[in-house]
């Protein structure tokens, strides 16, 4: 699983969520019974912001990218260990099988185990890829979230009709004018305050 990805495209649903939101409150309401063609708004206020950016300068994205590789590394680490010693004791009764070691009772009780383990390790292999998904969607959250909030506060004062999100050439053309990615990831930075349970995750800074 690409944890990068999956950050990368919950930002991009955050940032694009507050500038459908930004619209809404601030363009005017538009007659729904009527069919004719309604005028551009005057002073539309428009900015964009590099998700890119985002993923690579927020210290927020930084530090849960982390959390999730690291924790994702744990579990394939986890998995693979039990899937060799699986693989080691099938190997093994496999042989005693082929010398003639056991009796045909003690072969097939030894068979069933082998079996049972083999079914524990998918259950827990399913079991872990859930929790991981919940921490990721739970991290998910929390960084869309901390865009959403950050962009509200910040366009009280800006007056922005739309905030767009530009990912690769999802935007044909953007005058850099319109660029206020520096600005949103230091006023983001700036907000940003690791909790405890964070700062205990992360490796230690030397």
């Amino acid at each position: 699983m690409n944890k990068k990805n999956i950050l990368k495209t919950m930002v991009l649903a955050a940032i694009t969520t507050v500038a459908m939101t930004s619209c809404n409150q601030s363009a005017p309401k538009v007659d729904e019974k009527s069919d004719a063609a309604q005028p551009t708004p005057k002073g539309l206020k428009i900015a964009y912001v590099e998700v890119d950016s985002i993923m690579s300068q927020y210290q927020f994205c930084k530090d849960y990218s982390l959390l999730l590789q690291k924790k994702g590394q744990n579990i394939q680490n986890t998995l693979a260990a039990k899937q060799q010693q699986l693989q080691a004791a099938a190997a093994n009764f496999q042989q005693k099988v082929q010398q003639n070691a056991y009796t045909r009772e003690q072969a097939e009780a030894i068979n069933a185990n082998l079996q049972k383990q083999n079914t524990d390790l998918q259950a827990l292999n399913q079991r872990l890829t859930n929790e991981f998904q919940t921490e990721t969607e739970k991290y998910n959250n929390a960084l869309r979230d901390s865009i959403q909030h950050y962009l509200k506060v910040y366009n009280k004062d800006k007056h922005y009709s739309l905030i767009l999100s530009k990912a690769g050439d999802n935007l044909l053309y953007a005058d850099k004018s319109f660029d206020i990615t520096n600005e949103i990831i230091a006023g983001l930075n700036k907000a940003y305050k690791p909790s405890e349970k964070m700062k205990a995750a992360m490796p230690t800074k030397k």
